[in-house]
């Protein structure tokens, strides 16, 4: 599967008027504290303010989307971003965790029409997940803001 190189997105973001909404599963927790602070440090290095960024935490992946959810109808937000960490040795049904996690956010981004960053890491052991974690966590803060962007040039 070919992933497009999220390096070559654009420069010019600016996320100053930008309200972010942060959901980051506990399951994995270097890994995806590891992620979270790559992703806050893009963010604001896109100028999101800290006042601006809402972050909590939820026991694991299967939680995320409920509180996404919970984000998108309060209508504060004009991205969300998921972040979390399944690998396949430590979790038998590991298939189910990920399809339904990834399948319920993209469905939550479609029914209330707002950008929801997918960086759930799905992996086969720690050392993958562990060689993604900065860059992927970077390309969710990006994904965000220029998704935000574009959506709020369109309406």
């Amino acid at each position: 599967m070919h992933h497009p190189d999220l390096s070559a997105t654009r420069t010019d973001m600016d996320g100053s008027a930008l309200r972010i909404g942060i959901v980051q599963a506990r399951f994995n927790p270097s890994i995806t504290n590891a992620l979270a602070k790559a992703c806050t440090d893009e963010l604001h290095a896109l100028h999101v303010s800290a006042e601006h960024i809402t972050h909590v935490q939820v026991p694991g992946a299967l939680e995320v989307p409920v509180a996404l959810q919970a984000m998108a109808q309060s209508q504060h937000f004009d991205a969300l971003i998921a972040l979390g960490c399944i690998i396949r040795g430590e979790t038998y049904h590991f298939e189910l965790v990920a399809n339904e996690s990834g399948s319920a956010i993209t469905q939550l981004a479609l029914d209330h029409g707002l950008p929801i960053a997918n960086t759930i890491l799905t992996t086969e052991n720690e050392a993958q997940a562990i060689a993604r974690q900065t860059d992927k966590g970077r390309d969710a803060a990006r994904v965000a803001v220029e998704m935000a962007l574009l959506l709020k040039s369109l309406s």
